[in-house]
């Protein structure tokens, strides 16, 4: 089972996420290309809660074909297209997390396409 680390002699972390996670030796690990916004049907919202929203439907759908779930994640890499996004994707990720506390990193860049308001990476880690 993954762990969480926490130490007094680093800074906190700025929102809900871990400082660190260890993963056990012998895990399988799994990681998630970025996934923006877009569902299957090619559809991508103008609102960017939404494609916050179906980033993380996206990668809840890629854990379950590898049999994981998320909180089998360990880390997430997020990169929002404006810093007006980043209070979107704290609020979303906390929501769709559901208390699972990942480690987490989040960028302020130009995505590649303009009309993408989000894209989320993340590494998973389970028991065989």
């Amino acid at each position: 089972m993954n762990r969480t680390i926490k130490t007094p002699n680093a800074p906190a972390s700025f929102s809900a996420y871990s400082q660190a996670v260890e993963v056990p030796a012998g895990a399988r690990t799994l990681r998630v290309s970025g996934q923006v916004g877009v569902s299957t049907d090619g559809t991508l919202p103008a609102n960017a809660e939404a494609q916050h929203e179906q980033a993380w439907i996206n990668i809840f759908a890629i854990l379950a074909a590898a049999d994981m779930t998320k909180t089998d994640i360990v880390d997430v890499l997020a990169m929002v297209s404006d810093p007006a996004g980043v209070p979107i994707f704290r609020q979303v990720r906390d929501r769709m997390l559901e208390g699972h506390m990942a480690c987490s990193t989040l960028l302020i860049c130009g995505l590649a396409s303009p009309d993408w308001k989000v894209e989320i990476a993340v590494t998973a880690a389970a028991q065989g």
